[in-house]
């Protein structure tokens, strides 16, 4: 193991949930890391010194070590063995890269100038539940606004919203268009299928258009120190109700296994109003703040340092299943229909015919 007089490299806050509430990433930075953000000073290209100085901040800052039940001393063993001084960058950064992939973590990145280690498993063995072909049938005679196309199906009845990132936002005028649009219409859907996240600012503007109130959406927590388990009680997150026009009506959100990250969050939030309904896969899931250290040689390091938890407390790393699991079918697919928002479409108009708020 690396001395601790050599250095200490220390992690940096990090970019795919950007945009969250400046207080609680403000108290996250400050408690996370004491002596400010440091990056490392003396450049080496040496394996054995990058190798230990990545495990360690891994070791020391990542946040699901206990409850993804990775045992990091024996992945330290496992791939200790496998560096040597004669390696090349490129030799170093493929076994660099396979020691992260044991986290199974999509905001776990290794990140050079010439390639990016990710995992992308969270989503592989999973049906897409989504066809670019069939879904440009829904939005011929959309309209846009910001980061969003929107329009509405089924005679009018129902408003559909496309969203396939949070990284472009919607403003709240453009979602006051969106709502007039729909005033109307007895439900909406919004899709975020293969919306692989952005920044929470922008997922929270949406979601705070359909709480009554403000609402305690989920928690998130720190760490406090270097063992696996040395976190903060749970700090609330309070989703505050928007100022401006709420939408009170039926809501089916629709997901897939590559609704991610600040995704993954919107959902969550989502489903704690009583108004709206789940539908299509699981979520990707993806609920760790994400931050960025850097090694001696100059590689980025991003990995989940703060978890997320839902409004019960509970850990949404692996995604969230839906009310109503729906696929898409072959059939449909094949007379260019969506099954899901097929399905999404006849869930709000019988919610009309039974006269449900």
């Amino acid at each position: 193991m690396m001395k601790t007089e050599d250095r200490r490299w220390l992690p940096r806050a990090g970019s795919a949930f950007a945009g969250m509430a400046a207080g609680v990433l403000g108290i996250i930075v400050a408690l996370l890391l004491p002596g400010g953000c440091e990056r490392a000073d003396v450049y080496t290209m040496d394996p054995r010194t990058n190798f230990e100085a990545l495990w360690r901040i891994i070791d020391e800052h990542y946040c699901f070590f206990e409850y993804k039940q990775v045992d990091w001393d024996d992945v330290h063993r496992k791939y200790g063995t496998l560096v040597a001084d004669s390696m090349d960058k490129y030799e170093l950064f493929d076994v660099l890269g396979d020691m992260l992939g044991e986290l199974k973590d999509g905001h776990t990145n290794l990140i050079s100038s010439f390639n990016v280690a990710r995992y992308w498993e969270w989503y592989e063995n999973y049906p897409r539940n989504f066809n670019e072909d069939i879904h440009s049938n829904y939005l011929r005679e959309c309209r846009i606004s910001g980061g969003v196309r929107y329009g509405r199906l089924a005679d009018d009845k129902v408003g559909y919203v496309y969203c396939g990132s949070f990284s472009n936002a919607v403003s709240e005028s453009g979602l006051n268009e969106i709502f007039l649009y729909f005033k109307d219409c007895r439900g909406m859907i919004i899709d975020v299928r293969d919306n692989g996240g952005g920044a929470l600012s922008n997922s929270d503007r949406m979601a705070a258009r359909f709480p009554e109130r403000d609402t305690v959406a989920g928690y998130i927590m720190h760490k406090t120190g270097p063992g696996h388990g040395d976190f903060s009680a749970p700090y609330p997150i309070v989703l505050k109700a928007s100022e401006y026009v709420t939408w009170l009506r039926p809501v089916v959100v629709l997901t897939n296994r590559h609704s991610y990250s600040a995704t993954n969050d919107f959902v969550n939030k989502m489903r704690c109003f009583p108004q709206v309904t789940i539908m299509g896969d699981r979520t990707g899931g993806g609920s760790g703040l994400p931050f960025n250290s850097e090694l001696p040689n100059g590689w980025r390091v991003r990995f989940s340092a703060s978890p997320l938890l839902d409004a019960d407390g509970q850990c949404a790393e692996d995604g969230i299943d839906p009310d109503i699991r729906v696929d898409m079918l072959q059939v449909d697919g094949k007379r260019g229909m969506d099954t899901i928002i097929e399905t999404a479409v006849a869930f709000l108009l019988n919610h009309e015919q039974r006269g449900e708020p």
